[in-house]
């Protein structure tokens, strides 16, 4: 029972470690974000920032794609071979290459793509060339996270991304208001290669005697095909309401979304910023055959995540049209929107961490009801966008559907996903906890209190109100939900073992 129980420890410790430093993380990446969302905001506007949105999200897409599920599929490769793994990784590296590549020379022939709602203009059509450093930093930390080191991601994506393309965005509105967004974000993404690069060498090292085999890494790449097409819908799910707005809505409305989108998925980053850790993590229990250590780690980590999107979202959904207002007055339509999406990062939190167990051991029927899933967004989002037009409702308003749309698919992914890792686990992977409806009624009565206060002390409703609802808020949850191993988030060494 010993043998069983320390590794149980050992894995729980390495996820609350994991978690110090994305908490960390995220904060660094919340203070590195919001000059960013200002700086578009006020000095690019709507038009700008909506095409920006689109050009983007096809970019990102491409590069996911160029990964070919090593992302994930990666730790599995290091953990199944005798050879070196330098050579491993660089082979790895060398497929995510080619595959780049690949990618970039179709979005450069067929540039319309990634700008669906307006024409082609300045250095837009070069965008493409970025694929591979999106690809090749997110290859390269996957396998510096094979080693437990995720302070790398932390620095790369929460550090030196986000200030880079703040600083960049606002030096480059004096050069081009119309080129600058975009050359901004090819500055970050290469800066974040730099930065995933430097510890990637220091690892893993120059592959002394390296001769590529990347017939074994395409057919892992193969393999790992139902790994990279969840990857592929996950982030669709996430983005193709974006992509929706720009078929039907002018780019100024898809620029407003955008905004509420990029608010909004803030919360999301604290769950991708788990992946890191906790996919090594599921992969040494499974490899052990111990699947009830599995729906532990499970339930933990979703419980941390549930309850920071939980607070973050109530905090942001309430004074919602203040919040958006910091962006620009433009975009305080943008508030209903906010909310949605809000509220479906909470919905999709236990469905979104179960999928982490899911890919290794049910990824076909996983790639399957997140493809079923997707199809059911979508339908569901030109719906609601052709009813709400019927309506009558202002095209702000319309545009907020795709939002509604997601938060009720993911919420259903959520209970799909959930019960049936319970059932091929044996034990429940539920995150749900009952204090956290009194710490939801809590800072909604707090919050509400809040906007009630005269426009003229509007700015109390963020600068006090904000902060005394989550205070609100964590009282609640810390002293009700949080047990034992959950204060192992906030403390620098697990408890000792409890003897038997």
């Amino acid at each position: 029972m010993t043998d069983n129980l320390l590794p149980a420890d050992e894995n729980i410790a390495a996820l609350a470690k994991g978690g110090r430093t994305n908490i960390l993380g995220f904060a660094l990446r919340l203070a590195a974000r919001l000059p960013f969302l200002f700086i578009a905001g006020r000095v690019y506007g709507p038009e700008i920032v909506g095409r920006f949105a689109i050009a983007v999200l096809v970019v990102e897409l491409a590069a996911l794609l160029a990964t070919l599920g090593l992302k994930r599929g990666l730790a599995q490769a290091l953990s199944s071979t005798d050879r070196p793994h330098a050579h491993v990784v660089w082979d790895a590296l060398v497929v995510a290459f080619i595959a780049s590549m690949i990618g970039s020379a179709v979005l450069i022939a067929f540039p319309q793509v990634m700008y669906p709602n307006s024409a082609v203009i300045g250095f837009e059509r070069l965008l493409p060339f970025v694929v591979v450093a999106i690809a090749w930093s997110d290859v390269m930390l996957a396998a510096l996270a094979y080693r437990h080191n995720v302070k790398a991601a932390v620095t790369a994506r929460a550090v030196i991304e986000p200030w880079t393309i703040s600083i960049a965005a606002w030096a480059l509105s004096y050069i081009s208001s119309r080129d600058g967004l975009i050359l901004a974000y090819v500055l970050s993404m290469v800066a974040a290669l730099a930065a995933s690069m430097v510890p990637f060498v220091k690892s893993y090292g120059l592959p002394q005697g390296w001769q590529p085999r990347l017939g074994p890494m395409f057919a892992l790449a193969r393999r790992n095909a139902p790994l990279a097409g969840a990857d592929a819908i996950e982030w669709g799910s996430r983005n193709v309401d974006r992509f929706i707005l720009g078929l039907l809505f002018a780019p100024s409305i898809v620029g407003i979304y955008y905004m509420a989108q990029q608010v909004a998925s803030l919360p999301q980053k604290l769950k991708t910023s788990f992946d890191p850790i906790l996919g090594p993590v599921i992969t040494h229990s499974l490899a052990v055959g111990d699947k009830g250590a599995v729906a532990r780690q499970i339930r933990q980590v979703g419980f941390w995540i549930m309850a920071a999107q939980a607070g973050l979202a109530l905090v942001g959904s309430i004074p919602a049209e203040g919040v958006m207002g910091v962006v620009g007055p433009e975009f305080v339509a943008g508030a209903g929107a906010l909310c949605f999406l809000l509220v479906a990062e909470v919905l999709a939190a236990n469905g979104s961490v179960s999928e982490a167990g899911l890919v290794y051991i049910a990824r076909h029927r996983n790639l399957m009801i997140s493809g079923a899933l997707l199809g059911f967004q979508v339908a569901l989002s030109f719906a609601l966008i052709f009813v709400a037009r019927n309506m009558g409702l202002t095209p702000a308003s319309q545009a907020a559907a795709p939002a509604l749309a997601l938060a009720l698919s993911l919420g259903l992914g959520s209970i799909v996903k959930s019960r049936l890792l319970a059932r091929l686990l044996g034990a429940s992977v539920s995150a749900w906890r009952w204090p956290f409806t009194w710490a939801v009624l809590a800072t909604a009565i707090v919050g509400w209190a809040f906007v009630q206060l005269p426009d003229r002390l509007e700015w109390a409703e963020m600068l006090i109100g904000i902060p005394v609802m989550l205070l609100v808020y964590c009282f609640v949850i810390w002293r009700w939900a949080f047990g034992p191993e959950d204060r192992t988030l906030f403390q620098k060494a697990p408890p000792p073992a409890a003897p038997l």
